[in-house]
């Protein structure tokens, strides 16, 4: 009997000195945890999201704290968002504003409580406060190096006592725009795949290391929870999660379009009846203009903005800016047209031959634009004996 009350009276001693211990450790009274929100339908939204949730249990609030808020109103906004010179601030909002806000667009939220300590837990709040600040709250914004996600890992890292060792969440080799591809393939975002991966440079095709691949929200959340030399989650809960909806997929695919468009204008162009080479004439007078239109835009993009991934851009070998000049001399069989046209059927030809082995990944869906330059030039050259419009 003497021994039971003895082992008894040392899981109570032991009891209340964890319980003691427990207080002691988190007199912070502070629950902080990292918000993951699933990806949306529209574009902006299609890469999930990453948010700072902390209840306060000494002033009794519950805020969300998050680093994507952006002013449509700011004046020029569309010209700083072109040349990567947009804003972005930290803001703070009632959770359940936020939640309800996702909630309306079916968009699930994850919530991971962090293992903090009361110090690291009063730390963060402090730097979350200090953000808030107006003459700390702005950022220029980075999707790809600086964004929100980033921002509250560096956050969670620089407040951790120890630092801890984030691993790799996605296969080896995995570069910038694979990892973006993903997102955009499963949203069914053809053509804005089509549209990203033109305005994106060679540098969008680097292996991505450990850190970096944590510009994803979800990529954030999963190395948090597999994070190699400390315990980083507390508790894991899902806050709201949609429905299950069936998948859009879309018919007119940009490869599909632009097939249809090379097999048209190959047809057409066999058609020996006056009104079908005036319609050839003006399609290649357009197509030499747009082809020139984004040239000259992938060069602003390089060489005017900001942006850190729209350098070294080889959509430049297809769209070349020249076009945008050479499209209003196209009638003139002029020998330094032919020349020009010569040139551009062997960078087209170069292109279609090496297009697996050069250091940027081009869209495939570019395959059928790049073989209608390369036919409609060299046609032309075929033709250059007889006036343009006679072919």
């Amino acid at each position: 009997m003497r021994k039971t009350l003895k082992a008894i009276l040392l899981l109570l001693v032991v009891y209340f000195f964890n319980l003691s211990s427990s207080f002691a450790q988190d007199s912070s009274r502070l629950r902080i945890s990292l918000l993951t929100c699933s990806p949306g339908e529209e574009l902006y939204s299609i890469f999930g999201h990453s948010a700072v949730r902390i209840i306060d249990s000494n002033s009794v609030t519950d805020y969300i704290y998050n680093f994507g808020t952006f002013d449509f109103d700011q004046d020029g906004f569309y010209l700083k968002f072109m040349r990567g010179k947009l804003l972005y601030f930290v803001s703070a909002e009632r959770t359940d504003d936020f939640i309800n806000a996702y909630a309306y667009e079916k968009r699930g939220i994850t919530e991971q409580v962090l293992n903090l300590s009361a110090t690291e837990k009063k730390k963060m709040q402090q730097a979350l406060n200090e953000n808030l600040k107006e003459e700390n709250r702005f950022y220029k914004y980075d999707f790809f190096l600086d964004n929100c996600t980033t921002r509250l890992r560096d956050l969670i890292s620089n407040n951790k006592t120890t630092t801890p060792i984030l691993p790799a969440v996605m296969p080896q080799q995995t570069t910038y725009r694979q990892a973006i591809h993903r997102y955009l393939e499963k949203g069914d975002q053809r053509w804005s795949e089509l549209g990203i991966d033109i305005l994106l440079g060679a540098r969008t095709d680097k292996i991505m290391s450990a850190s970096e691949q944590q510009f994803l929200p979800d990529n954030l959340m999963y190395t948090i929870d597999s994070c190699k030399n400390i315990a980083m989650v507390k508790e894991k809960s899902v806050l709201y999660s949609p429905l299950n909806e069936t998948e859009k997929v879309a018919l007119f695919s940009p490869l599909n379009c632009f097939l249809i468009l090379l097999i048209f204008i190959f047809g057409i162009g066999f058609i020996k009846h006056p009104l079908a080479q005036k319609f050839i004439n003006a399609f290649d007078i357009l197509f030499f203009i747009a082809t020139g239109l984004i040239g000259v835009l992938l060069i602003l993009m390089w060489v005017a903005t900001d942006h850190s991934m729209t350098k070294n851009n080889l959509n430049l070998f297809w769209a070349l800016p020249t076009n945008l000049w050479v499209a209003f001399q196209l009638n003139n069989n002029r020998r330094w047209i032919l020349s020009y046209l010569r040139v551009v059927v062997v960078i087209s030809s170069l292109l279609l031959v090496f297009w697996r082995f050069l250091p940027q990944e081009f869209n495939t869906s570019l395959i059928p634009i790049v073989i209608l330059i390369l036919w409609r030039c060299s046609n032309r050259v075929k033709n250059s004996q007889t006036p343009f419009n006679a072919q």
